[in-house]
This record gives C-alpha cells, sequence and structure tokens, in this order.
C-alpha cells in the first residue's frame, strides 16, 4: 500500500511525464535518431502511459516504463537529485529540494 510520501512521488512523477518542462528531460543518441516526429510522438506516449503494474513499478512512484514505438522498444526513467545535481536527493516528495531527471532511451541503449 502506498504511503502519503509514495503518492506525493508518484504525483510529482506523473507531473513530469505530463508536462516534462517541469523537470529536466535527456534523450540518448538513439532516441534524437529516430527523428523528430518519431520523437513527438514517444514525448506523447510517455504522457498518457498508465501500463503501471507491481513487476514494473514496485515501489509505486510511476518512475519506469516501457513501450513499443516505430518498432523500437523505449524505456523512460525518472531519477531524484539534490539542486546541484550532484547527489540523490534527500527528499523526492519535496519539489523545493528535488530536481527531477526523466531519461528517455532505447532499451538496446541501456
Amino acid at each position: 500500500m502506498a504511503t502519503n510520501s509514495t503518492n506525493r512521488v508518484r504525483d510529482l512523477n506523473d507531473q513530469l511525464r505530463r508536462n516534462l518542462t517541469t523537470g529536466i528531460a535527456v534523450m540518448t543518441p538513439g532516441i534524437a535518431t529516430l527523428g523528430a516526429e518519431a520523437v513527438h510522438g514517444i514525448v506523447k506516449t510517455i504522457a498518457v502511459y498508465d501500463d503501471f503494474c507491481h513487476a514494473n513499478d514496485p515501489h509505486e512512484e510511476h518512475d519506469f516504463g516501457a513501450f513499443d514505438a516505430d518498432g523500437h522498444r523505449v524505456f523512460f526513467k525518472i531519477d531524484y537529485y539534490d539542486n546541484d545535481l550532484s547527489a540523490h536527493s534527500p527528499d523526492p516528495g519535496d519539489p523545493a529540494v528535488t530536481e527531477r531527471v526523466i531519461t528517455i532511451m532505447l532499451a538496446d541503449e541501456y
């Protein structure tokens, strides 16, 4: 069962997935080489992604997803850093001390 802290982290992660400008978004070279149209479609898929289950989201934070796009397996992962981006966030549920970074990559780049 999710705690209030987990719920807050999940809500912030969902917010980032729906609006990448609320954090830092990074795409790997493999994603970039797919072209602007494919990247746009991938970003739209991430925004509406809801295939979370215990197998891929054991902590119920909505911080990882995998799906197929244009014949490629795509992963996204959200990580939590301190404001200097030099260490883990002391409290991922507190946006005042957390920078969220979503990395979008091809599965074979993992």
